[in-house]
């Protein structure tokens, strides 16, 4: 079904070593054709810069696809007992740091339950659909990551907390 409808994509997954057989694996068994799998950290920026969007897990990965002006939406799902013990100790209504830092879902986030295949195919097909949704959400991230990113260098930033010290 997905190759009839998106036979002019190429869906890449990117995945740890360990996990790439897996993947593989269900991909013949799915019968997709125009998919390919690596675990090469070199080329993952690479892949990004040639992508129009992306699915990706909460974390370091999901600020790196909006840096590269990539739409995507989050997934994430963990075993019930954490997931309980976790929603019990941390009270925030988001998971993605960018939708945490504005208080609203810009990059929407498929937990628990809605991570399953039939949410996050609907949640692709729907923003394929809508690139006016992709680039207000690029829109949005960038504006986010702006504000949040250092005005100067790692470099500089250190350098002047140590001069500082070292002067007084």
């Amino acid at each position: 079904m997905m190759n009839d409808k998106f036979n002019n994509y190429i869906f890449v997954f990117h995945t740890t070593e360990e996990n790439k057989n897996i993947i593989n694996e269900k991909i013949k068994i799915s019968n997709l054709n125009n998919t390919e799998v690596i675990s090469d950290e070199n080329i993952k920026l690479q892949i990004l810069e040639n992508s129009i969007f992306a699915v990706s897990k909460s974390g370091t990965i999901s600020l790196e696809i909006c840096d590269a002006k990539v739409a995507s939406i989050i997934i994430y799902k963990m075993n019930f007992i954490n997931f309980m013990i976790v929603k019990f100790l941390i009270k925030i209504k988001y998971a993605n740091i960018i939708n945490i830092i504005n208080n609203r879902e810009v990059i929407p986030e498929l937990i628990q339950n809605e991570c399953n295949e039939k949410e996050i195919y609907k949640s692709v097909v729907y923003f394929l659909n809508n690139p006016d949704l992709m680039d207000q959400q690029i829109e949005d991230c960038q504006k986010t990551l702006n504000e949040i990113r250092s005005k100067t260098s790692s470099v500089g930033e250190a350098s002047s907390i140590l001069a500082k010290y070292l002067i007084s």
